[in-house]
Order: C-alpha cells, then sequence, then structure tokens
C-alpha cells in the first residue's frame, strides 16, 4: 500500500512538472506549453496551409502576419510591454535594411557585411539637424546598429525621432562583431506590443514554404511563452493570416 502511494506521489510530480516545463515533449510532432496548451507541428502547419489557401490571388506577394491577443496583462506597465528582437529560422522572405552608425574598419567591414546605410559621427549631427530625413530612414530602415561610443550622440540627436518609434540602435560593444550583428538583423524581426492587448507580427511572405513559415512561427510562439512568467496562461489567442486573407487560428 505505502509503495504504491509512493509510486502514486512520484507519478503526480512528474505530471506537474511536466505541464509547466516549456519544452515537455508530449510526442515528436508536438509539445506542452507553459500554459498546459498542446502545441502541434502539424496544427500549426496545417493553419499555415488554410491562410495560404484561402488568400485571394494577388499580382504581388502579400506579407503572412500573426495577430496575437493577450490577457491577464495590465499593460499599463511597461514591464508587460513586449519590445523584442526575435530571430526567424527562415528569415521574412524579403530584404531587412540595416544602417551602421559607425567609422573606420567597423564601418569598411559594415559595408562590406551588406548595410545599407553607414554614417560617421559627423553625419550624425547633420541627421540630427534634417528631422523629415530622420523620419523617413527611420520609416524605411529596420534596424540601426551603432559603435557604443557614439549611443549618446545619438540619443541626444537623433532619439526623439527614433525612440518612440522602438528604432534606437543596437548597441556595438566592443566583444561583438559587426558582421555578425548584421547577420542576426537580416533575419530578425522587431516585435513592439506597446500598451495593446492585440498586436501583429510578420512572420513571411506568401510566396515561402508552408513549412518555413510555419517554423517562423513557433520560433514567436517561444519567445513569447518565455517572455512572460506564465507563458501561454497569458496567450488569449493566435491567428495567421495574408495581408487580404481570412484569419485562421493557431492556438
Amino acid at each position: 500500500m505505502f509503495d504504491y502511494i509512493a509510486h502514486l506521489t512520484d507519478s503526480l510530480k512528474y505530471f506537474i512538472v511536466e505541464k509547466s516545463t516549456p519544452l515537455s515533449s508530449v510526442g515528436d510532432n508536438s509539445r506542452i506549453t507553459t500554459g498546459g496548451i498542446i502545441l502541434e507541428h502539424e496544427k500549426v502547419l496545417e493553419a499555415v496551409k488554410q491562410a495560404l489557401e484561402k488568400s485571394p490571388e494577388r499580382k504581388f506577394a502579400e506579407s503572412v502576419d500573426l495577430a496575437i491577443n493577450l490577457k491577464n496583462l495590465d499593460m499599463n506597465q511597461p514591464t508587460n510591454r513586449l519590445d523584442e528582437e526575435i530571430i526567424l529560422p527562415n528569415g521574412l522572405g524579403r530584404p531587412i535594411k540595416i544602417a551602421v552608425f559607425a567609422k573606420g574598419d567597423t564601418a569598411q567591414r559594415a559595408k562590406a557585411a551588406g548595410a545599407d546605410y553607414v554614417f560617421d559621427p559627423e553625419e550624425i549631427s547633420i541627421l540630427g539637424e534634417d528631422k523629415t530625413r530622420t523620419k523617413n530612414l527611420a520609416e524605411e530602415v529596420n534596424f540601426f546598429i551603432a559603435e557604443a561610443a557614439y549611443m549618446p550622440l545619438i540619443g541626444k540627436t537623433l532619439g526623439q525621432v527614433l525612440g518612440p518609434r522602438g528604432k534606437m540602435p543596437i548597441p556595438l560593444t566592443p566583444d561583438k562583431d559587426v558582421v555578425q550583428v548584421i547577420n542576426k538583423s537580416k533575419n530578425s524581426i522587431k516585435v513592439r506590443s506597446k500598451d495593446k492587448m492585440t498586436f501583429h507580427i510578420a512572420v513571411g511572405k506568401k510566396d515561402m514554404d508552408p513549412v518555413k513559415l510555419s517554423q517562423n512561427i513557433e520560433a514567436i510562439i517561444n519567445r513569447i511563452e518565455h517572455r512572460y512568467e506564465r507563458g501561454m496562461y497569458n496567450v488569449k489567442s493566435i491567428y495567421v493570416k495574408s495581408t487580404m486573407g481570412p484569419a485562421i487560428k493557431v492556438v
């Protein structure tokens, strides 16, 4: 009898751990999230396929987006707002524009790595005097990168434009290689919920392989799950859709 109770207690401990561990396996194609939700890879893939099939034909490759609805969070608290850079395993299927604030060897290596714009310190001050150009640049460029030494100057001259748009540069500290940061940014997206419980995230283009789109989606879900202490308990629902197509439920 006592052996049975001990075995039952151990089994319950195992069950509780499994239900609360973010990456607990429940088969080769699914896992249990921190919200106790079974996330099936095939279900995510099927939602993507439906979203693509039901999307009307267009003469251009539409974006594929996630609509994420949060719950049980006070979005007036800045700590509950998402402001994340997420690496997508398969990229967005479109060019990501990058601007770098640097000089000397770092500037040369940034150009060689494919940075769209490279500004030296003098050009930073010139940009600060041309708000229209700075605003246009902020809309065009996806990621800004800057040598750490120039961050105070950038904050003073460009902060009013870049800050509210979530475009303040990624600091390039001495331990970071500009080429690696650029390559990482080329496969990343910036996610900002601001003070909203519902927000949208691009996951790719309509002409991408559905499997690659589903892998991007799971990378985003995984990041959001780990962002909040209660994990998926703070996610009400997630939908996938093309720009002009209907929303298909993922979670």
